[in-house]
């Protein structure tokens, strides 16, 4: 259900790791490459892993997964000690290598701060209007909505299927998350335009005031 963890958390983590000789390994999968408004959701805390897992963003839609970090890790297996059958993918590597150029022509993770902002303040005053909006969250420009019900608090995964069936109709795809079905989740591709945005703004609006309005 798109839950940060909290810095402090992420600090105490660390220690511990550190403290008993555990590797802290980041996954980013998801999370990695701008979708928080910065390349790697940790960042946010200031905490440093030892390792981190990319994949899905950093090659543009093209299958490509890596893991980075420190060198006496990444260093410790001798030549030929890891591989996989996609390993080596010269053409995913190139798609990699053009997202990175993209990233900085285009100064995507300043972008995906500008659509955080659009995106949090729109989703905040939603909020404010209907009752059954529990909770928005997130880091960035990976958001979510929580539904529930206005008088018991109890998750409402039956409204906010009737808002992704609304949106779709308006010809806009939602996704439900969480433990309990109750949850949209917001992804916004970096390279969406202000117009993109705003159309898909308004039919998700336009959805939620068949279902609440």
């Amino acid at each position: 259900g798109f839950v940060p963890a909290p810095a402090d958390f992420l600090h105490e983590l660390r220690r511990l790791t550190e403290k008993h000789g555990i590797v802290f390994i980041d996954d980013e999968i998801q999370s990695g490459f701008g979708r928080t408004a910065r390349m790697y959701a940790i960042e946010h805390s200031g905490v440093l892993p030892d390792l981190i897992a990319f994949a899905k963003s950093v090659a543009g839609g093209v299958p490509l997964s890596g893991v980075t970090g420190r060198a006496d890790i990444m260093d410790a297996p001798d030549p030929g000690g890891l591989g996989g059958t996609f390993g080596g993918n010269v053409l995913a590597c190139a798609a990699a290598l053009a997202v990175f150029d993209v990233f900085e022509q285009e100064h995507l993770l300043e972008r995906g701060s500008e659509i955080a902002e659009k995106l949090h303040t729109t989703f905040t005053t939603w909020q404010k209007q209907i009752p059954a909006i529990g909770d928005v969250r997130g880091l960035g420009a990976m958001l979510c909505m929580e539904f529930v019900d206005p008088v018991t608090g109890d998750p409402d995964a039956q409204k906010v299927q009737q808002v992704v069936d609304a949106a779709r109709e308006n010809g806009l795809l939602l996704l439900k998350a969480g433990m309990y079905n109750n949850v949209i989740r917001v992804l916004v591709p970096l390279v969406a335009t202000d117009d993109d945005l705003d159309e898909a703004i308004s039919a998700f609006e336009k959805a939620l005031k068949t279902v609440f309005l």
